[in-house]
């Protein structure tokens, strides 16, 4: 049998800190610290030549169990459905109108953050509710 393996989950995108700032807000996630011998990213990336000054960022679970995150600068802009996508637990174990609350109330936070509520699907005999949204730049993820 083989291991377990790690994985980090990338985003192409148009602004990489901008993304990635936007999901540590939504997962409780953190930026790492600068490479050694940088007090910021900032400085950091002044000392990278221009057309790679902003190309990618990064975020990660502060417990280390998560995968981190990578947000890579792509020329293109998002043009079609994603394959994959995110479902965000924030429900978990919850059921009914108590569930939809949780659901509701976090949605709220995440489209104050800049997230697009597409629609709110109803707990029917085989399902519970969930939330598909859209984050900053038109990735689509769920609240579950």
């Amino acid at each position: 049998m083989s291991a377990i393996k790690k994985f980090q989950v990338t985003f192409d995108c148009a602004d990489p800190e901008r993304l990635a700032r936007f999901w540590c807000e939504v997962l409780g996630y953190v930026t790492p610290p600068p490479p050694e011998g940088f007090t910021t990213w900032e400085d950091f990336n002044r000392t990278l030549p221009p057309e790679k000054r902003g190309s990618w960022f990064a975020c990660s679970d502060p417990s280390g169990v998560g995968p981190r995150l990578y947000f890579q600068r792509v020329p293109e802009g998002k043009v079609v459905k994603n394959r994959v996508h995110l479902d965000v637990r924030v429900g978990t174990g919850l059921v009914g109108d108590e569930r939809l609350a949780v659901l509701e109330a976090e949605c709220a936070r995440l489209v104050a953050l800049g997230a697009t509520h597409v629609q709110t699907l109803y707990a029917d005999e085989e399902n519970e509710s969930c939330i598909p949204m859209l984050d900053i730049e038109g990735n689509e993820f769920c609240l579950d």
